[in-house]
């Protein structure tokens, strides 16, 4: 792993997708897949358990610079979940930026408008990881792992009744 010292003060004055690429570690693809690999048949971190579900969403940033109410949406990207838990998503992207901005990066919120059988709910989450799918069979393009940061009491109820009933039917696995 690569990490890049820069001294804080010359990160101030840089812009924030500049700043991003010196505040958040380097790992080579290779590494990166051989993680993957070591936690899918060694060991699993995951405190909470996970329903595989493919579900369609679209994500995108948000930009505290303009509107009335301070928020715009930026350009999307739609894609589908691999997987979900009460705490957090599995995202499948066909691509790692919207334009020039890298969508896993320090300090980076997305919001996730994702589609649930019965309607759309809305999420902000914080991306924790992600990896290259060029090796999977059935997949193709990024997967990144996700945790859910914010979302409106409505909406996260009625995600956690889904996720717990998909844990149900898949015998909580």
């Amino acid at each position: 792993m690569d990490l890049r010292p820069t001294p804080p003060s010359l990160l101030i004055a840089l812009p924030q997708s500049v700043r991003e690429n010196f505040l958040v570690p380097k790992m080579s693809g290779l590494s990166r897949r051989l993680v993957s690999h070591l936690r899918r048949y060694i060991a699993n971190r995951r405190r909470t358990k996970r329903a595989r579900a493919r579900l369609d969403f679209t994500l995108s940033f948000e930009d505290p610079r303009t509107s009335s109410n301070g928020w715009r949406r930026l350009p999307s990207l739609n894609g589908h979940t691999l997987d979900l838990s009460t705490s957090g998503v599995g995202l499948v992207v066909s691509a790692i930026r919207i334009g020039e901005h890298y969508l896993v990066g320090a300090e980076r919120r997305l919001h996730l408008k994702l589609n649930l059988p019965d309607g759309p709910v809305e999420l902000n989450v914080v991306p924790v990881r992600y990896e290259s799918l060029e090796e999977d069979p059935e997949e193709s393009g990024y997967l990144i792992g996700a945790r859910i940061a914010d979302v409106n009491e409505q909406d996260r109820s009625r995600f956690i009744e889904y996720v717990q009933m998909l844990l149900r039917k898949q015998g909580g696995s």
